[in-house]
């Protein structure tokens, strides 16, 4: 199977690593052969194809290549979510997700037990599958408006019924 995906220009350099380390360890843990010349072409089996395809797509939405690598492990999964495309609303947006100094995606990553993302036009979570849904659930409650303290709360209470069972998995 061949797969072909885009990749921002910016996100290039990070997808191939330092003297090709990053792709070369895609290559060597999904048993894929990847080419970058204009997009990102991916060659092999299906199931590992749709691995490698993940993992490149997280490096591209934002996620360093260790972060990524989580996506090895078939506990993790990726979302990405899109943001308004109003430019005015999605700097609005944007900044109360992120918070100052990075606090409130800080609060969310912990709270949930994932890595999150906000890259462009879009926000990526990485963790477990129920993880990624309650860091979803409280990004979307962020751009509707609910306040901070409210979405800390609700993230709170579903932290303790979770507590110890989901722990964000990095592969090897």
């Amino acid at each position: 199977m061949i797969k072909r995906i885009k990749v921002p220009e910016e996100r290039i350099a990070v997808l191939i690593g330092r003297n090709g380390k990053t792709r070369r360890y895609i290559q060597q843990k999904t048993h894929t052969k990847i080419k970058i010349v204009d997009d990102v072409e991916i060659n092999g089996d299906s199931i590992d194809v749709m691995t490698a395809e993940t993992i490149i797509r997280a490096v591209a939405r934002g996620f360093s290549p260790e972060n990524a690598f989580s996506l090895l492990s078939e506990k993790n999964t990726l979302v990405i979510m899109d943001l308004p495309k109003n430019e005015r609303e999605l700097k609005r947006i944007k900044s109360r997700l992120i918070g100052m100094g990075g606090k409130c995606r800080k609060n969310i990553e912990v709270l949930t037990r994932t890595k999150i993302s906000i890259y462009g036009r879009t926000a990526g979570i990485i963790g477990s599958y129920e993880n990624t849904k309650l860091a979803g659930d409280a990004i979307r409650r962020l751009v509707t408006g609910i306040s901070h303290k409210k979405v800390y709360e609700y993230l709170e209470s579903h932290h303790n019924k979770f507590n110890g069972e989901n722990d964000f998995t990095t592969a090897d």
